[in-house]
């Protein structure tokens, strides 16, 4: 059967309260010309119910989700609410959010806020929204974050030929239907554009994000989609950049054979390290003048020299991983066509390794589903085990997470996972004392990825998920993107790099000596409860750099606010974080606890090696990082460091 739609919704899960027996508890619920699936929970469900019965509407079903569809319908079709008015009823402005608006939007809010607190939900919650807006004539797809950030949920964006904007509860679940659509249509990519979260009850984004879908104003008959936030502010992807046609064969011409001239002479290094570096900064630096041909064959010449032997092949995989994890100008194409262009060569390298059960002098051997019964210990080169995830279970005695426990017993401590589609508790169940043991972890990895581990090493290539490193004991974790939420709750110890963001709640509870450098912000609740001593005598603490990379050329910017949250260190008991913050944007209101002590000398001698680690891993360089106004300055100058008060 085939059915046809501009907007789509799905969910999979029971309700959490109310007669969830009932089909009548099912999601989605719609409310005429809105549908509506929620991840979450009321506190306050009972109140809702008395707001609601008190304005003619009777819930029937007992369930939370009952009841937003039916506020969405009263706010929307009784009260006929703008959107922006809407999801303030739903997700109010709070705390220094709600000061930083404009003296007229406060005035509004707290209009909407003293009419509607009874029925503002409260407690973890996020929406999804189909809407068809008769009004003005659109279709719309809306995402709705609860002001505390309890519950995660991601958004995507990729454009091109087609448009396609996501809102999912997880980002493996937007890489799971993109995948699912180039199946069925090469427009579209397995990668999209842009991931983002938003920040539930901000003054920034509003704690929503709109995808609207209207005729195109060309006269063509087909339509665009148009994405904004709560305040109408658009969001959207360079729009001269080219996508690599991949269904096209990739031809020879006479600027191909430079190219291949050049990384012949790079593969024939000696040292494999110095030939990845050769062949990484030629391609950065030569890519701006790059056809999405050249490109190709850039990338098919390295692929076809993993054919030649272990060293050729390790070199193919480092160069190609770097290529696609660092930022940088990707020219005329874009950088999500790049990295698409990049992962089908890698899954190919990886595809073409040698099964376990097979025989090979190959430092690489893999395994996938069908041949997991053939574990085995490594035989004679063999040193790294290659993993297809792609058909294991997210979770229990079938997941990839159990096999990989298995492997390391019997011998193995270099893993490679790769076609991840959001499987769970990579590094998890490993024991105490795992130093030596190496995961590379490609594709779209899951919750609890490097939870509770203590020693190893976990290296994701690409954004991860949540609950990431909860419980950590020691390790090091290196992720090329974003951290969704509650990341390295509760840890004990151990290392974290994070190239991109870090969404809410992340290191609460944390204790000992958790170290953490994030390159870009977290967006509410960092390090609250944190408890871990005096990182100058063995404590924990964390770097805060507050940057990001430019959609258009990779260039690192800088954000308005380092921390655009209130909470920061809330009722912290011991460690420090370090704040990139020049323009000392950091308020006292936003500490909650906490109070600014005068950065150090022992302080820098302290954090600098952390930074020279992040400079090597991501390519950002403490000189950048120490510039301000393109003026070099004093670490004093541009950290400040942020102590529990006494």
């Amino acid at each position: 059967m085939l059915f046809k739609a501009h907007v789509w919704l799905a969910h999979q899960r029971y309700p959490t309260r109310g007669r969830v027996w009932h089909p009548g508890g099912c999601h989605p619920f719609s409310a005429l010309n809105e549908a509506l699936v929620h991840n979450g929970d009321f506190a306050n469900y009972q109140s809702i119910y008395e707001y609601l019965k008190q304005r003619n509407y009777q819930p029937l079903f007992l369930t939370d989700t009952e009841e937003a569809a039916l506020l969405l319908d009263l706010c929307s079709r009784i009260y006929k609410y703008p959107l922006e008015y809407m999801i303030e009823t739903m997700a109010p402005t709070s705390e220094m959010d709600f000061d930083m608006l404009p003296p007229e939007k406060q005035q509004i809010y707290k209009a909407i806020q003293t009419h509607h607190v009874g029925a503002s939900p409260d407690g973890p919650w996020f929406f999804i929204i189909a809407r068809n807006d008769v009004r003005d004539g659109q279709f719309q797809l809306i995402g709705i974050t609860d002001t505390a950030m309890l519950r995660p949920q991601v958004f995507a964006l990729q454009e091109g030929e087609v448009q396609v904007g996501f809102i999912c509860s997880e980002k493996q679940a937007i890489d799971a239907t993109l995948i699912s659509l180039v199946r069925e249509d090469a427009r579209f990519r397995p990668i999209a554009d842009k991931y983002w979260n938003a920040r539930g009850g901000s003054y920034t984004d509003g704690g929503s994000f709109i995808f609207s879908l209207k005729d195109s104003s060309d006269g063509s008959g087909n339509k665009k989609l148009v994405c904004t936030d709560k305040f109408g502010r658009v969001i959207e992807t360079p729009k001269d950049k080219e996508i690599c046609d991949v269904t096209q064969p990739v031809e020879s011409t006479e600027a191909c054979k430079t190219i291949e001239k050049k990384l012949q002479a790079f593969f024939a290094e000696k040292d494999p390290a110095t030939a990845t570096r050769n062949i990484v900064a030629y391609i950065q630096e030569n890519i701006v003048g790059f056809d999405a041909n050249s490109l190709r064959f850039a990338v098919e010449t390295i692929k076809k020299h993993a054919d030649e032997n272990n060293d050729g092949k390790q070199i193919a995989i480092d160069s190609l991983t770097l290529l696609s994890d660092l930022r940088y100008n990707t020219g005329k194409m874009k950088r999500s066509s790049v990295q698409h262009v990049i992962k089908l060569a890698l899954d190919a390298i990886f595809d073409e390794t040698p099964l376990i059960k097979g025989k090979s002098n190959s430092r690489f051997s893999r395994i996938d589903f069908a041949t997991r019964g053939g574990i085995r210990g490594p035989k004679k080169k063999e040193k790294i085990l290659v993993i297809d995830a792609e058909v294991f279970e997210p979770e229990g005695d079938l997941c990839d997470a159990v096999l990989i426990v298995k492997a390391y017993k019997l011998g193995w401590k270099r893993f490679i996972v790769y076609k991840y589609r959001g499987q769970r508790f990579t590094g998890g169940g490993f024991g105490p004392a795992t130093g030596g043991v190496r995961i590379d972890v490609y594709g779209s990895s899951g919750d609890y990825l490097a939870s509770g581990i203590d020693g190893m090493e976990i290296y994701v290539h690409g954004n991860a998920q949540d609950q990431l490193c909860q419980i950590m004991k020691d390790g090091k974790l290196v992720v090329y993107g974003d951290v969704g939420q509650t990341f390295m709750y509760g840890a004990k110890g151990g290392i974290a790099y994070i190239m991109g963001n870090a969404a809410g709640r992340l290191l609460i509870n944390a204790v000992g000596r958790p170290r953490v450098v994030i390159n870009g912000t977290a967006l509410d609740y960092l390090a609250e409860s944190f408890m871990a001593g005096d990182p100058l005598n063995g404590g924990g603490f964390v770097i805060l750099n507050g940057i990001g990379f430019s959609d258009e050329d990779g260039s690192i910017r800088e954000y308005d606010s380092p921390y655009p949250g209130s909470n920061i260190f809330s009722l912290a008991s011991g460690g420090a974080i370090y704040v990139r913050d020049p323009q000392k944007k950091l308020a006292l209101e936003q500490l909650n606890g906490g109070e600014f002590n005068k950065l150090s000398d022992a302080d820098w001698d302290l954090i600098l090696p952390y930074l020279e680690e992040n400079e090597k891993l991501f390519a950002i360089s403490i000189d950048r990082l120490l510039t301000v106004d393109n003026k070099k300055k004093f670490p004093q100058e541009v950290y400040r460091k942020i102590m529990p008060k006494k």
